[in-house]
């Protein structure tokens, strides 16, 4: 009994008092691409909207476009298959660059800034549980709640510059805000409270929870940067 006591206090001591969960942000999903030209736009406005509290902007370079004349660094297949994913349920499985995602649950052109601040200003996220970080990042907890869902953890760049050399951008230097590095799955939220081990962001990189249902609603969502 003792021992369990001592664990559970070491346990409690590894978040310590100064993390609160913060209210759940609005989850954006920007599908992006280095090689679309109609892409810049919905880049800069993905910038913008990653500076509000309240949202957290992810932005997922798919890989589709890669064949097209430019290699984006940022692109991955576990992007283009997220967007898959997302398009079998929201769109009859039409896939498009700009493409935003509100909450896992609404998709609309990401370039369509009037569109995506009125979907923004109506959004009324609630939190099914609290997602908080340990000081140290290298781990997080998933408080009790209500739902089901797998739990995610994205690494994502928080500012990146590339002189584009070919394709329909060439010529052009582009900024990409919270450009997703990795996602990957820790396992699975069915209510009571878990911890899981992360490793901690490097310099320069940010890390996002999210507890994602079957039908694609963002249930719970958390982000922290490099610095403790």
């Amino acid at each position: 009994m003792r021992r369990r006591t001592l664990m559970t206090a070491v346990a409690a001591s590894a978040f310590g008092a100064r993390v609160q969960a913060a209210p759940k942000p609005v989850v954006l999903e920007l599908f992006t691409s280095q090689g679309c030209s109609s892409c810049p736009p919905a880049d800069a406005l993905l910038r913008e909207l990653a500076r509000r509290d309240d949202v957290l902007a992810l932005g997922f370079h798919i890989s589709y476009w890669d064949r097209l004349g430019w290699k984006d660094p940022l692109s991955s297949e576990a992007s283009t298959e997220r967007q898959r994913s997302y398009a079998r349920r929201l769109n009859g499985g039409q896939i498009y660059t700009p493409q935003m995602v509100i909450e896992g649950s609404g998709d609309m052109v990401g370039s369509n800034r009037a569109a995506v601040l009125a979907a923004l200003h109506e959004a009324r996220p609630v939190a099914a549980a609290a997602v908080t970080f340990a000081p140290d990042r290298r781990s997080v907890r998933i408080g009790a709640g209500t739902g089901d869902g797998s739990v995610l953890l994205v690494r994502f760049i928080r500012h990146q510059t590339t002189e584009v050399a070919a394709g329909e951008n060439a010529g052009r230097i582009l900024q990409d805000a919270n450009g997703v590095r990795s996602l990957t799955t820790l396992g699975e939220w069915t209510g009571p409270a878990r911890d899981f081990p992360i490793q901690p962001p490097a310099a320069g990189e940010g890390l996002a929870l999210l507890v994602q249902a079957a039908d694609g609603k963002i249930l719970a969502a958390g982000t922290v940067g490099d610095n403790p």
